[in-house]
């Protein structure tokens, strides 16, 4: 496979990756470019018998955790944001509470309920925060997921419950601190 066959084929996935993890298009689409970037060089290394966009999604959160890390440094890190959209059509939040007969102030109350998601989305481990995308919103198997990460098996389904405990604690402290 050469380099631009790579791109045609996985740069939809790995920008929405990109933009998953990073929460804004800017940042997603330097993430993707700095993917590639790497992907095109390290082509040599993609084995016969990996698939290719496994090892794309790993070079895209490795970039993207590197990036995490080099802000954090710099105090510099943003909010995460959940309105991934497609490809600048409609916008779309990946996760939404939605109760079936919502009262009139059910919109504010969401509001409220996803600016506290973001936010505890934002406090969580950039690695936790990477698999709890990967599979709450990829839909990436946990076997897939161990194969991106580099990580056992055992480890993925232990860090991503982990993450799920992390950030339902976080989330109701924020709503608590809220009145919500």
């Amino acid at each position: 496979m050469d380099a631009e066959e790579l791109f045609e084929k996985f740069s939809p996935m790995v920008y929405n990756l990109a933009l998953r993890l990073s929460g804004n298009k800017a940042d997603a689409q330097d993430i993707a470019q700095d993917a590639f970037l790497k992907a095109v060089r390290g082509l040599g290394d993609l084995r016969e018998h990996s698939f290719a966009g496994t090892w794309l999604y790993r070079i895209t959160v490795n970039v993207w955790k590197n990036r995490v890390r080099s802000e954090k440094r710099r105090s510099f890190w943003k909010t995460f944001s959940l309105d991934w959209g497609g490809d600048g059509g409609e916008e779309k939040p990946a996760l939404q509470v939605q109760a079936p007969d919502a009262p009139p102030d059910a919109a504010l109350e969401k509001g409220d309920e996803k600016r506290a998601l973001e936010a505890a989305l934002a406090q969580l481990d950039p690695e936790d925060r990477a698999m709890l995308v990967l599979r709450e919103v990829e839909g990436r198997s946990y076997a897939e997921i161990a194969e991106i990460t580099e990580k056992p098996l055992g480890t993925v389904k232990s860090g991503i419950s982990r993450a799920r405990e992390a950030l339902r604690l976080k989330l109701n402290a924020l709503l608590k601190d809220n009145g919500t």
